[in-house]
Formats: C-alpha cells, structure tokens, sequence
C-alpha cells in the first residue's frame, strides 16, 4: 500500500512537472514552449515528457496490460507525437493555423486537468 501511494504521488508530481514547463495562456503558446524545447535538443524533450515512460514503468510493474492502463499510455504517445509533428510542421515554415485552426485560450483547471486525469485512471486500472 505504501508503494502504491509513492507511486501515485510520483506520477501526480511528474503531471505538474509536465504542465509547469508547458505552461502558456493559450494552445499556441504550449505549442511554442514545446517547440523551443525540440528546437534545443529532441532527446531532451523527451526527457521533458517523463510520464509516458513511467506510465510504461507500471504497467510492467504492476503486469496491468489492461484498458485502462493502455489508454494512459496510448495517450500519452497520442500526445507526444502530436506535439512533435506540431514542432516538425513548425521548423518546416508550415503553418500550423490550417492543422490547428483555434488558438484556444488555457485556465487552471484545462492546464492541470492532467493531474488528476492520468493518476486517477491510474487508481481505477489497478482496482
């Protein structure tokens, strides 16, 4: 139980990590943050989305192949390969108002909405 509840901090942690460094006021500023991070180095954007590895991480520790825990990570690299396909039309002078034609405004509760998503998904696969 004690792992389980270090685990669980470790991931909520991990979101708020991912939502600070992402952190803007509207979707093409979360796009802009995320592509200054690619434009220095791709290894370390990867290193900037740590959740989807540990998400992986329990999945084989808790040998939890489930729907729930596969939808995380089937998320999770939803996401990420969305934000870099964003980052690839962007070093290509592309313009990504035709992909992505609303520059949607962030809140709070949209920008954090992760930190409470992912985890609790999480809890409910394992039940």
């Amino acid at each position: 139980m004690i792992t389980l509840l270090l685990l669980l901090i470790i991931f909520i942690s991990l979101e708020i990590f991912e939502s600070n460094w992402q952190k803007a006021n509207d979707f093409y500023g979360v796009i802009k943050n995320n592509y200054q991070i690619y434009n220095k180095n791709i290894f370390l954007f990867f290193i900037l989305n740590p959740t989807f590895i540990f998400a992986i991480y329990l999945a084989i520790i808790f040998n939890n192949y489930g729907f729930l825990m596969n939808t995380i990570i089937v998320l999770k690299f939803v996401d990420i390969s969305f934000r870099l396909n964003l980052c690839r039309k962007i070093d290509n002078n592309e313009d990504i108002s035709s992909f992505v034609p609303y520059n949607m405004e962030y809140n709070n509760i949209l920008r954090y909405i992760n930190v409470i998503l992912y985890p609790g998904t999480f809890i409910l696969s394992i039940l």
